[in-house]
């Protein structure tokens, strides 16, 4: 269910504070969201909640703690501690059915959306993650008013800027020469990927590759991870589910993929 759309932007109370209390109450909150879905089915929103003011920092990842260690702020990163209670306190056979239940209904929410669009746990495919993009999309107004401080020091993003930070490579792989807004380029990527068929991923892969080696200076196989022929080879023989994993083209996904694959290749041939 998505909650209605409100000119107010209102996150969670439990991920705003000091480090270690945030630690308990979202390990806490993620247990007994773990109770509810086994008794009900389903999950419902947290009670209580807190206004974000407009221009207020919201750490996204660790590395941006270093200024704010200190002081009692927003932790979205912090939320990934619930995905840990839900593993340890669900059932393995009824774990799979729960996060994708789990993963709709944080959807349904600006915080919740804005988490899986930074943070997005596995699996990274196209669909998944056309459906994280599109409700990120639905709350990008409400959105606008925080800054994100992310992996670079010292900077606090706006909404677009957060965006063109980490989709970038993305939205150029799967819309080339899209327009210069990140909002209409995101929506027009939304589009394509929400429908891709293997080959369209197959080639929206073969255009981020390349940028993703040029400006990685650890790969030592860059020539050949360059390759067209050697990439639709190497992705061709991927397993599904980790042909699945890079298909949307997100940067961080694919650049591990490539760096097995360089591994690979500094090993001597038998």
């Amino acid at each position: 269910m998505t909650v209605p759309q409100s000119p107010v932007l209102e996150f969670p109370a439990m991920l705003h504070g000091q480090i270690g209390t945030i630690r308990r109450e979202v390990g806490a909150k993620g247990q007994g969201w773990a109770r509810e879905y086994l008794k009900t089915g389903a999950f419902t929103q947290p009670r209580r909640m807190l206004q974000v003011p407009h221009g207020e920092p919201l750490v996204m990842h660790s590395a941006a703690e270093f200024e704010f260690i200190r002081r009692s702020s927003w932790r979205i990163h912090m939320f990934a501690s619930v995905f840990m209670s839900l593993n340890e306190s669900i059932p393995e056979e009824e774990y799979q059915r729960a996060r994708e239940s789990f993963e709709s209904f944080c959807l349904g929410a600006p915080w919740g959306a804005l988490y899986h669009a930074v943070s997005p746990p596995p699996l990274r495919s196209a669909e998944q993650m056309a459906k994280r993009l599109a409700a990120l999309l639905r709350f990008w107004d409400v959105l606008q008013g925080p800054r994100y401080a992310y992996r670079v020091p010292d900077t606090h993003h706006t909404l677009d800027e957060l965006m063109e930070y980490i989709y970038r490579e993305t939205l150029e792989a799967w819309f080339p020469g899209g327009p210069a807004s990140v909002r209409e380029h995101m929506t027009l990527t939304v589009d394509r990927m929400s429908r891709a068929t293997r080959e369209d991923c197959m080639e929206a892969l073969l255009r981020v590759i390349p940028v993703l080696v040029e400006v990685d200076t650890e790969f030592k196989h860059r020539e050949v991870l360059r390759d067209p022929g050697f990439l639709r080879e190497r992705l061709a023989a991927l397993p599904p589910e980790d042909f699945e994993e890079v298909s949307s083209a997100y940067k961080y996904t694919v650049t591990l993929q490539l760096a097995v694959w360089d591994r690979a290749l500094g090993r001597p041939s038998r």
